[in-house]
């Protein structure tokens, strides 16, 4: 009806799309030694209908609605069930949990969509005047609970989805400047560049399925950022629509005019308004672009080399590695090899033992190399050479074009196991590289001091996806077999408080991507200081004194 699609209402990504294992021999046994947990005698359990869902009515009065039709249309205004529900969480391991168990306190009256900022004005302006709530929605796939409506919320609430705003307005070649409507999808956004001979080169995790605003909103890093830069280096203007007025930043290359509006704006979380417009630093598309794998005796060596190449005259665009648990599932998840590839790899592994690794704590490594054909050659030139100086080995390109190929596909995974009973999420953070090797170490052991409290048999991995000179981000995954008659929120509550207390104990922050939303906000005070929330919640009041923009996200309540 309106244009814009959304994911399914209970999982990752589309219909249709699903993760399989059938065709990945090594990756039941893994499973089974990993968790516990036998994918080929534990049978998925059935998506849930959704007629079997208690939605709330809808509180929305009739004045209101009429002023949102007035704004956008008849057609625009929607109040039907799985549109309201489709808006009322993210895609975190407890929004999953929550929406398969018919837990839905609060979910918003109505989801209006605009096709500009006029008509974003005009909403904005109705929900304050109605002392309602205002969510901004882009692609739904938030894991921090950015856009959860609060449970005892009592005012009407709107979900405002930027999916119809989704153009490349303008493109200042001159300058390397895109002017972008805010709800446009990734693939959408890259492809309109793409026909222009342009690239954003921001490739999150999320790309699929997120939108420009969304990367704006909470403060978002992709793939690529050790060339490109997160989100925060490639947004040069916004314009955001606030209560009353309509804040305009202007894409300059560097100012001195106060603290920065800007950066307020980035990782705000839709709680200092509707960003409407971003003007962003794109580039030309590469000549050459290249993922070349390498192996590591262990995840330290892996760590010292990232630092060195960090240090150095190279600029790869990506440097990944992961840890040995990581690289246990990597391999896991390979679909079955035959012919030469099988021998090939087979002999490999024979090599190294030779050399004398320890195939249990061996790691891959992803590096990526972008640009000119002469840029590239120089900049593998000099990361060979770190490497080898660390006792690494590289294996080629097939590798890391399989990891091109599937690396948006791995949340696909976490609803193959939670269909099976086992609980699978995320947390990342960021430290000092003096710090990293710590904060890695207690991570791993908080997570399994967790397991050992609840009892179960869980997993945790982990991998570099980002480095900067003074330190680099750590990605963990973890997993367990729930018991669904012991609460499965509160046993993914136990693990994932263990997780983040470890960040903030050892000197990493609570998110490096991921926002924080309500679930990370617990540990807001201990990242940034009482001082620092004081400060934050100052601005907030300042812009949104009745609470009315997306209120309980960031700030612990």
């Amino acid at each position: 009806m309106t244009g814009v699609k959304h994911m399914k209402w209970w999982g990752w990504g589309v219909e249709g799309v699903a993760f399989h294992h059938e065709d990945k021999p090594k990756l039941a046994p893994f499973v089974r030694e990993a968790v516990g947990l036998d994918l080929d005698t534990t049978s998925p359990t059935p998506a849930m209908d959704f007629g079997d869902l208690k939605v709330p009515d809808s509180q929305l009065t009739d004045k209101l609605r009429d002023e949102l039709v007035e704004a956008v249309g008849e057609t625009y205004v929607l109040l039907d069930a799985e549109e309201r529900v489709v808006h009322t969480y993210g895609k975190s391991l407890r929004d999953l949990l929550r929406i398969r168990r018919n837990i839905l306190p609060r979910i918003p009256d109505v989801v209006v969509y605009p096709a500009d900022e006029e008509q974003v004005r005009k909403i904005v302006d109705a929900t304050m005047a109605a002392d309602a709530v205002l969510i901004p929605f882009g692609g739904g796939s938030n894991i921090s609970g950015s856009l959860e409506p609060r449970p005892d919320e009592t005012r009407q609430i709107v979900s405002l989805d930027m999916g119809r705003m989704n153009r490349v307005v303008e493109l200042d070649e001159e300058s390397g400047l895109a002017r972008i409507e805010a709800g446009v999808l990734g693939p959408d956004l890259e492809q309109q560049l793409n026909d222009r001979g342009w690239t954003i080169g921001h490739f999150p995790d999320s790309f699929t399925h997120s939108t420009l605003g969304g990367w704006v909103a909470t403060r978002s890093s992709g793939m690529q950022s050790d060339k490109y830069g997160d989100i925060a280096e490639i947004v040069r203007g916004l314009r955001v629509v606030q209560p009353e007025h309509t804040t305009v930043i202007r894409p300059l290359p560097s100012t001195s005019t106060g603290p920065s509006v800007r950066e307020m704006v980035l990782g705000s979380e839709g709680r200092l308004g509707v960003i409407t417009e971003v003007t962003a630093q794109v580039h030309r598309v590469p000549v050459e672009r290249v993922v070349q794998a390498y192996l590591f005796p262990d995840f330290e060596t892996g760590v010292a080399t990232m630092r060195e190449i960090a240090e150095s005259d190279a600029a790869p665009s990506i440097t990944r590695v992961s840890d040995a648990n990581e690289t246990g599932f990597s391999f896991a998840t390979r679909k079955d090899s035959k012919g030469v590839s099988k021998y090939v790899t087979e002999g490999m592994m024979k090599v190294l033992q030779v050399r004398g690794w320890d195939l249990d704590t061996l790691c891959l490594s992803f590096i990526g190399y972008e640009g000119s054909k002469t840029h590239v050659s120089m900049t593998k030139a000099t990361v060979d050479s770190i490497v080898r100086r660390h006792g690494g080995l590289g294996i080629g390109r097939g590798p890391g074009q399989l990891y091109d190929q599937k690396k948006f596909d791995t949340p696909y995974i976490r609803d193959f196991l939670l269909d099976r009973g086992a609980a699978a999420d995320v947390s990342e953070t960021a430290a000092p590289w003096s710090r990293l090797i710590e904060v890695y170490d207690a991570t791993v052991a908080a997570a399994n001091g967790a397991y050992n409290e609840l009892g179960v048999k869980g997993w945790i991995m982990c991998h570099l996806s980002h480095s900067y000179h003074s330190g680099a981000c750590l990605y963990f995954t973890f997993a367990f077999v729930y018991d669904e008659a012991a609460d499965p929120i509160r046993q993914y509550d136990t693990v994932k408080r263990a997780i983040q207390q470890s960040f903030v104990d050892h000197g990493g922050t609570l998110s490096h991507h991921h926002a924080v939303g309500t679930e990370h906000s617990p540990w807001l005070t201990e990242d940034i200081s009482a001082g620092g929330v004081a400060m934050m919640q100052g601005l907030f009041d300042g812009i949104d004194p009745k609470q009315n923009l997306n209120p309980g996200k960031i700030i612990p309540e």
